[in-house]
């Protein structure tokens, strides 16, 4: 039971790091990212082939240490971000969502077909352990030590100067065009740092399971999710992504204990669909009925200059 309850906390902890990366690019921005899996697939990957030993079938055997593939995964993907984000974040959240649903699939299709660097539907194996044979606990142990981080510096972000241009920006663009802000700068930003997040989350991720393969980053768990989780837990909210995630993530465990225990044997080849359509079902009642998610977003509260200060200068 505790070894569960450990792996479920570290999952959730994973999609916790990727729910943020997206309240970056949604909840401050309002960029609609409907490609999060090859950014999360992109981090994976990265990290795996700096941190493995020497291979001939794939590129790597770098030796690197846990920090330097983070450092990588996180580097590649807000390369990535900033090449895509100088075409695409210009456009309109439609036509973006469109270009980012092609560009995961790119990604995917390249994971999945070039077997020189990735090894192709193979995957790569013995991902190392960041502690270096350590346990499932310690793992958890950094996995919250680097969720609290993340949270820190989006909370920061959010309720710096930069975080006020990107939720005006978000709210009326023209508007904050016409004061003099440079819009596609500050989306552009918004665009690369979350998706620097979701690369740190695939690393984490490869490093958790020490194997991966192009079917781990299919869109209905590396997108989908995570967008159910983001909205659930309130959107714009740091505290509620990481509420989201740590919620739905519990749910749709349950629904595999569910699915497993009360269907017909004919049913349980039919499970996985079952429970994507729970999670469907899920997300179309808390539109209707929570619309703001469990914890909504509360800007902060401006200065009041004749607010009465609790310090006094003694003389």
């Amino acid at each position: 039971m505790i070894n569960y309850l450990i792996f479920f906390l570290t999952l959730s902890s994973i999609y916790a790091v990727l729910s943020l990366g997206l309240n970056i690019q949604w909840g401050y921005a309002g960029i609609l990212n409907i490609g999060i899996g090859a950014f999360f697939a992109i981090g994976a990957y990265s990290s795996a082939i700096v941190t493995t030993p020497d291979s001939t079938n794939y590129l790597g055997g770098f030796d690197a240490p846990f920090i330097v593939g983070a450092i990588v995964a996180m580097a590649i993907a807000g390369l990535l971000a900033f090449l895509i984000g100088l075409v695409t974040v210009t456009l309109r959240s439609d036509y973006l969502a469109i270009a980012t649903i092609g560009i995961s699939e790119i990604v995917r299709l390249v994971l999945k077909n070039e077997a020189w660097l990735t090894n192709g539907v193979r995957g790569i194996a013995g991902i190392p352990d960041p502690w270096l044979a350590g346990t499932p606990l310690t793992f958890l142990i950094l996995l919250v030590l680097v969720l609290a981080l993340v949270f820190w510096i989006s909370d920061r972000a959010y309720r710096a100067p930069w975080g006020r241009v990107l939720r005006a920006i978000r709210e009326d663009e023209p508007a904050t065009m016409a004061a003099g802000k440079n819009v596609l700068s500050f989306r552009l930003q918004a665009f690369v740092l979350g998706s620097m997040v979701m690369g740190l989350a695939g690393a984490l991720y490869a490093h958790f399971v020490g194997f991966i393969s192009p079917e781990a980053f299919q869109p209905e768990f590396a997108t989908f999710i995570v967008w159910v989780m983001l909205i659930a837990g309130g959107s714009g909210n740091t505290r509620g992504a990481i509420l989201g995630a740590f919620a739905i993530w519990g749910i749709w465990s349950g629904t595999e204990i569910l699915t497993s225990n009360v269907l017909p044997p004919d049913w349980i080849t039919r499970a996985s669909a079952l429970r994507l359509l729970l999670i469907g079902v899920l997300l179309q009642i808390i539109l209707l009925a929570r619309p703001e998610g469990l914890l909504p977003e509360q800007p902060p509260q401006p200065i009041d200059p004749d607010k009465p200060r609790r310090w006094r200068i003694r003389g």
